[in-house]
């Protein structure tokens, strides 16, 4: 196994992680009112299995999935159940969604304790994940236990447990790791079971010290687990880059997958959900939520109910300060402007970066390429942003294929460096809306 801690290419992007890094983890207030998206994940939405009406316990199950690639919602308060209806969603879409009023008792189900779980099996490992509605916390929010689950011909010899959180601002995983090590261990060695695997790594840009210092002390004694530092270079956290730096292996292209190449890469905020669903029975009801950004009064990392609406987490964060002009679900790099703040936290949901005046960059007049290369000279998966997005902004969307669109993961890191301040993402965006995959 060559043994490397980065990748080709990349940019070097100011974090601004200390606006949070050092804030411990805070309970947010109970919502008065959640609304809890049916399609928080790829694949399938789920069905509702409640009504209008209904008295619902926290922990409750309230949509189920209907099929293999789709991941069951759970209620994250206690009350009733007021409304079933099409809701913004922060992708920008309309979604189906359960709103619960909180009776303000926050009641839960009773949950079943497993002393004793790495006795389970891989198959009821995987149940328990599957049943507690767990999908990747980094943000792709693929379902877990469908990524734990792959063809046969697949064989896999390693899971990496994804610590790099190389997105600027963001704190979510690197406080997790400080303050829940072992939880987050103890899902490492669930996942490695669920996969039959002895070879687990945590990769931890060097820029954390003081969570590799905690995740090494946690996994200390326990065989087969690593921690490896990388180098701080953003999109060191990307599956394929991650593959790269901790292995040597490179993922193919034209639609390749980590398991191409004997790997499983999850998020540490999975592993933890993954401890607790197994450990304890609990649903993926809330996680945690970095609040940060020079436009909000009082940058906090809060652990959030699922559902809660981000305009009462900035009001819980001192509300906006002056000069406040743009809100961003996720952090800067891939995450989604929000154009109304009445939308929810879901599963994906890892920042609300609200960005001053100082910190924003208005892409509103964009000029044409000028075929520096910039984009081409950073791309981590070696592709052309230039062509991709001059054939997309012309309208030739079939064309930007033989560029190898799907390739792309949406990283930003042309739109970072280009001088002419075009909007690269959403033209690769606008081509893969436009053609398939082929």
């Amino acid at each position: 196994m060559v043994r490397t801690d980065t990748f080709k290419r990349g940019v070097h992007p100011h974090d601004s992680k200390e606006l949070t890094a050092g804030n411990p983890t805070q309970n947010a207030p109970l919502p008065k009112r959640v609304v809890i998206p049916l399609s928080q994940h790829i694949g399938a939405p789920a069905k509702a299995e409640v009504s209008i009406g209904d008295e619902v316990k926290k922990y409750q199950l309230i949509g189920s999935a209907p099929g293999f690639v789709s991941a069951p919602v759970h209620a994250s308060i206690s009350g009733k159940v007021v409304a079933i209806s099409d809701f913004l969603h922060p992708s920008g879409r309309m979604v189906q969604s359960v709103v619960i009023e909180s009776d303000e008792k926050d009641e839960g189900i009773a949950l079943i304790d497993t002393p004793d779980f790495m006795a389970l099996s891989a198959d009821e490992i995987k149940a328990l994940i599957r049943d507690a509605g767990i999908v990747g916390l980094g943000g792709a929010a693929f379902p877990t236990n469908v990524k734990l689950s792959p063809p046969k011909e697949k064989t896999i010899d390693v899971v990496i447990l994804n610590g790099a959180e190389c997105e600027p601002y963001l704190t979510a995983d690197h406080r997790l790791m400080v303050e829940q090590p072992k939880s987050i261990v103890n899902g490492l060695k669930l996942i490695m079971k669920a996969v039959g695997v002895t070879n687990g790594y945590i990769g931890i840009e060097k820029n954390k010290p003081d969570a590799i210092e905690a995740m090494k002390k946690a996994s200390e004694g326990e065989a087969g687990i690593e921690v490896r530092p990388l180098t701080v270079k953003y999109p060191q956290g990307a599956e394929k880059m991650l593959i790269k730096a901790i292995t040597g292996r490179e993922v193919p292209g034209k639609g390749g997958l980590p398991m191409d190449v004997g790997a499983v890469v999850q998020n540490v905020g999975t592993a933890l959900a993954v401890y607790e669903a197994v450990r304890f029975g609990k649903p993926l009801i809330e996680r945690i939520v970095t609040v940060t950004g020079r436009g909000v009064k009082e940058p906090k990392n809060l652990m959030v109910r699922i559902g809660t609406l981000v305009s009462e987490i900035i009001k819980d964060c001192g509300g906006l300060a002056e000069g406040a002009v743009k809100v961003i679900s996720g952090g800067p790099m891939m995450g989604f402007a929000q154009w109304n703040l009445d939308v929810p936290v879901i599963k994906g949901t890892s920042g609300i970066l609200v960005q001053s005046e100082d910190e924003f960059i208005s892409t509103d007049e964009y000029s044409a390429c000028i075929r520096c290369g910039r984009c081409i000279d950073v791309c981590p998966m070696g592709l052309n942003p230039s062509m991709i997005s001059i054939l997309s902004e012309k309208g030739r969307f079939e064309e930007t294929k033989d560029y190898n669109l799907f390739d792309c993961f949406e990283c930003g890191s042309c739109a970072f460096v280009c001088p002419s301040k075009r909007p690269m993402v959403q033209f690769v965006r606008l081509a893969k809306s436009q053609t398939k995959p082929g």
